[in-house]
């Protein structure tokens, strides 16, 4: 066998993840505040993309390959810009200086009235309006900002100590505290760090745990709790005792609490209902974010003839053009460097707007399938929930698990029982005991409807549970619905019964 350098000739296949297919895998997984914001960045990176504001109306676009779903196309109407109309100052100003020029020279103008002058109290500055017509600030933008937790504190410590030392200890205690308004490190280490004696972080301590809001800076649950119920004046031995033994709140052992606190049932009951009024986490709700609203991408409605009609939400739906008229009158200007960065340029904004438009039309098909194999839940509730994988979805519209999986991930669907994530339709199967399969959401919901409706002698156990499920049809196992259970925050039967046997 000859041993020597020789030209091979041989035909591969493999796939090449350019950074074009990088964005649109990109793009189908973001949800629709992602897309928003990687569509700005976009606009502002590349001068060809323009967003496309010609109407605020959108296209009802059936989804591919939707059969009895379908929408009826509206058209979009332009409004042209029109002037705007002559500012009322500017205008009477203008007159009363056309007045001016024409009057006699011997006119007395110590009478007389400029409006919008300096005599309105409007500043005439240089550069400035006469009035606020052109001012785009609305009243929030003159509002003061809300303090925070630590301003708010700062304020009181600066108002509460005169001893500089207090102030530091002070000042030191707000900057370790926690969101919650609890105070993580030990004292001790506190009165290490800052070369105190321990008393002297106490007592500082203490008197700021009375600051507003009530309760800050403790160590734990049982003394921020105590605070509150002292201002009050209601920390006497029976609640105290009932502080020591949380434990047994939590556990509803309602019996052992009443001999501790030597208290009876009616009692132990108002004792339980003022803690209930009390804050755990005093500190939480002032830095508080506000919650972002859930706006869903895909908007569900019943059609005249009883099949369903979907279609994108306008208002998710991020609209780019690219600037064909700006991009052919700068290419003839431009040097070659300059072409090949337009070229650049253009082949991203082409690929852009194709692949929001491919994003949408994906979005669409998947949705639409969801749909039409989950029409029992929409029409009968959640007890009608069927069995569904990503399997069957991308086999129905003939795509990719991976990519199904993406369109489903954060995005969200608008219909008549409220606003749901797609991945919500997908559940595990449960065998029944006929040979058919159960959806594990829906034997989710029907054990909640059974602990919701039992009452106090007739508590169900786990095995009581089972027992009704393989009656209505279902095989399933007593660790699956003591899962299911745990996963719905559902205590066991034995906490149930102490609850029910004395309510608090």
């Amino acid at each position: 066998m000859a041993i020597g350098p020789r030209l091979d000739l041989r035909q591969s296949q493999s796939l090449v993840m350019t950074p074009q297919l990088r964005q649109a895998i990109k793009l189908l997984q973001f949800s629709n505040f992602e897309v928003t914001a990687f569509v700005e960045e976009e606009l502002e990176r590349n001068p060809l993309l323009e967003r496309d504001d010609t109407s605020d109306l959108i296209l009802d676009r059936p989804a591919p390959d939707q059969r009895e779903l379908a929408a009826d196309p509206t058209g979009a109407t332009g409004f042209e810009d029109a002037p705007p109309p002559p500012d009322s100052a500017d205008a009477a100003r203008s007159e009363a200086m056309a007045d001016a020029n024409t009057a006699p020279l011997d006119t007395d103008y110590a009478n007389s009235y400029d409006a919008g002058g300096a005599s309105d109290g409007v500043p005439m500055g240089r550069g400035g309006a006469a009035d606020f017509g052109s001012d785009d600030r609305s009243v929030e933008d003159y509002a003061e900002g809300a303090r925070t937790l630590r301003e708010h504190l700062g304020e009181q410590l600066r108002l509460s100590f005169g001893s500089q030392v207090d102030r530091l200890i002070g000042a030191h205690l707000i900057a370790l505290l926690e969101p919650s308004g609890r105070l993580a490190v030990a004292p001790e280490a506190i009165a290490n760090a800052l070369g105190v004696p321990l008393a002297k972080v106490e007592a500082v301590r203490e008197r700021m745990m009375r600051f507003d809001p009530t309760g800050m800076f403790a160590r734990d649950l049982r003394e921020c709790l105590a605070v509150q119920l002292a201002e009050k004046n209601r920390l006497d031995p029976a609640m105290a005792a009932l502080l020591d033994n949380l434990e047994l709140l939590a556990k509803r052992e309602m019996r052992r609490l009443m001999a501790l606190c030597e208290v009876d049932a009616a009692d132990l009951n108002d004792m339980i209902a003022e803690l209930r009024r009390l804050d755990p986490k005093p500190g939480a709700s002032f830095d508080a974010q506000p919650l972002q609203p859930l706006v869903p991408d895909i908007l569900m409605r019943a059609a005249p003839d009883g099949s369903w009609i979907l279609e994108l939400n306008p208002e998710t739906l991020p609209r780019v053009l690219v600037n064909q008229t700006f991009t052919t009158r700068v290419m003839q200007k431009a040097n070659r460097e300059d072409k090949a960065f337009l070229a650049e340029k253009l082949q991203t904004a082409n690929w852009l707007v194709k692949s929001l438009q491919q994003r949408s039309q994906t979005i669409l098909k998947v949705a639409a399938e969801i749909v039409r194999q989950q029409d029992a839940f929409f029409r009968r509730g959640v007890g009608y929930l069927r069995p569904l994988i990503l399997r069957d979805i991308a086999e129905a519209v003939e795509m990719h698990e991976s990519t199904v999986s993406r369109v489903t991930s954060h995005k969200y669907i608008s219909t008549q029982r409220g606003t749901f994530e797609l991945k919500y339709f997908f559940t595990t199967a449960i065998a029944g005991t006929s040979g058919e399969t159960h959806s594990a959401e829906a034997v989710r919901h029907r054990i909640r409807e059974m602990v919701a409706t039992e009452g106090a002698e007739d508590v169900l156990s786990d095995d009581a549970i089972v027992a009704i499920l393989r009656r209505e049809g279902v095989d399933i196992a007593r660790r699956t619905v003591a899962k299911y259970r745990e996963a719905l925050r559902i205590p066991s039967s034995v906490q149930r019964k102490r609850e029910k046997a004395v309510p608090a």
